[in-house]
C-alpha cells in the first residue's frame, strides 16, 4: 500500500520521533546544567480552605487547589526526582512514535495485511500498554517523592500519573494485531488450497 498519504505519515511520525528524542536530550541537558530551584505541584491540600478570605461573590465556596512547592537549593535526589517527573514521557513518546513510523514503513513496503505489519502493530500495542503504566508510575512516584521531600505531610507513596487512556489504545492495537495475524494466516491457507 504505497500511497502518498502512507509515505507522508511514515515520514511525519519519524520526524516527530526525532523531535521528541531531541526534546528528551535537550531537557535532560538543560536540567543537568541548571542550578536553580526545583519545583513540584501537589494536590495534597486541595480540599482545605485558604487562610485569607478571597473576594468572591455571595454563595461561592472557596477551597484550596494545587499547591506549588519550590526548593531553592535542591539535593541531588531532588534534582533526579525533578528529571523523573519530566523526562520519561518524552522518552516514551519518542520510542512510541519510532515504532509507529516503522509500522507505517512496513505498510508502505509490504502492504497493510501482512505478517510483518501484524507483528509490528502487536509490538506497538504492547509497548504503549506497558510503557504507559511504567512511565506513569515513574513520573507519579518521582513527583510524589519530590513533594514529600519538601513537605513531609504531603507523603511520598507510589502513584501513577498521566493519560491512562493510552492503555486502552495499546490493548486495542494488540487485539487488532492478533486479528490481522489470523487474517494473514487464513489468507495463506486459502491461497494454499486454491
Amino acid at each position: 500500500m504505497d500511497t502518498r498519504l502512507t509515505r507522508a505519515l511514515a515520514s511525519v511520525t519519524l520526524g516527530l520521533a526525532v523531535l521528541c528524542g531531541l526534546a528528551f536530550v535537550g531537557t535532560g541537558v538543560a536540567h543537568a546544567l541548571d542550578d536553580g530551584a526545583v519545583c513540584v505541584q501537589t494536590d495534597y491540600w486541595r480540599n482545605i480552605r485558604p487562610a485569607d478570605p478571597l473576594p468572591v461573590g455571595t454563595g461561592v465556596e472557596v477551597s484550596g487547589s494545587a499547591t506549588r512547592l519550590c526548593q531553592g537549593s535542591p539535593s541531588a535526589g531532588q534534582r533526579a526526582a525533578d528529571l523523573g517527573g519530566e523526562l520519561p514521557w518524552l522518552l516514551f513518546g519518542a520510542l512510541a512514535l519510532l515504532l509507529f513510523s516503522r509500522l507505517f514503513r512496513a505498510v508502505v513496503q509490504q502492504g497493510p495485511f501482512t505478517a510483518p505489519v501484524a507483528q509490528r502493530l502487536t509490538v506497538l500495542g504492547w509497548f504503549v500498554t506497558v510503557g504507559t503504566l511504567l512511565t506513569g508510575l515513574v513520573v507519579g512516584s518521582s513527583r510524589s517523592w519530590l513533594a514529600g521531600s519538601m513537605a513531609s505531610a504531603a507523603g511520598s507513596g507510589p502513584t501513577v500519573s498521566g493519560p491512562m487512556a493510552l492503555v486502552l489504545a495499546g490493548l486495542a492495537a494488540v487485539v487488532m494485531g492478533r486479528v490481522m495475524r489470523e487474517g494473514v494466516r487464513m489468507r495463506e491457507d486459502l491461497e494454499g488450497t486454491i
